[in-house]
Parts: structure tokens; C-alpha cells; sequence
């Protein structure tokens, strides 16, 4: 498993690049701006941190309209991916490199360093009715596209 590549073989998917102002004295800036880096504009920022047990598993699900991009601010996060064609598997460890995650993609997150914190914003509100909670609905939902 290794950091992000510079693309992903993923459909609804890509890694988001955000820009280092480095300053030698006060340490490096990325900025993060709606339409900009984040291809949608943000409605709701959390992050998932307090993570101290390795073999947590995050997400197993899918979303119907809502878009993400995730970037792990500190330590490690490995990010498991699923188009219902194709998987990978990547690890986000560089707080400027993140990952888009665009609707009816299946995903789930693991291996997270002790000290991890996983930043996400997302393109709507929280609506349970969007999730797609198993992974059967999840590969009826897609093939039938």
C-alpha cells in the first residue's frame, strides 16, 4: 500500500492536491477553497480522530448524491475503495494530499495511526436517507446503471 498516486483507476474518484505555503520560520499553510480545490461547494466539515484502537473500520458505505473530500491532517489512514468494477487500496498520510469521493462509491477506512485525525467536507448536509448501508444495494444500485 502506498501514498496516493497521482490518479486512481477509480470511477467517481481522484486524489486533490491542496497547495503548501511554506514559510522556513512559521511552518506550511494549505488552503482548502469551495469550487477551487474541493470540486463542490462545502456544506458540512467534521473530522474523526480518538481513534486509539489500530483495527478501528470507519465508513462501509456509499453515498447517493453526497460528495466528499477527505484528507488525514495527522498520521496515517489507509483508505479502501470500491467502484463495483474496480478496488484500491491507498494511504493517506500527507495532511495537503487528500481524496475526492464522488457519489455510489464504496468505501471503508482502517489502519489508522493512534494519532490520526481525518479530516472530511462535504457537499450537503447529513441525511441518512443517502447512505447506502450494505454492500449488496451497493452492487445492485451501480450495475444497473
Amino acid at each position: 500500500m502506498n501514498s496516493p498516486p497521482s490518479t486512481l483507476n477509480i470511477r467517481n474518484c481522484r486524489i486533490i492536491e491542496l497547495p503548501r505555503i511554506v514559510d522556513s520560520r512559521d511552518g506550511i499553510i494549505s488552503v482548502a477553497e469551495a469550487r477551487r480545490h474541493i470540486p463542490f461547494d462545502i456544506r458540512r466539515v467534521y473530522y474523526i480522530y480518538g481513534l486509539n484502537y489500530f483495527h478501528s473500520i470507519r465508513g462501509l458505505h456509499a453515498h447517493r448524491k453526497l460528495e466528499q473530500a477527505l484528507f488525514c491532517i495527522n498520521g496515517s489512514v489507509r483508505l479502501d475503495l470500491d467502484d463495483g468494477w474496480r478496488q484500491a487500496s491507498i494511504k493517506l498520510d500527507r495532511p495537503n494530499v487528500g481524496i475526492y469521493l464522488g457519489i455510489e462509491l464504496w468505501h471503508k477506512m482502517g489502519d489508522f495511526a493512534h494519532n490520526c485525525i481525518l479530516l472530511v467536507l462535504t457537499s450537503d448536509y447529513y441525511d441518512e436517507s443517502d447512505y447506502i448501508r450494505t454492500y449488496e444495494e451497493f452492487l445492485t444500485l451501480v450495475h444497473s446503471r
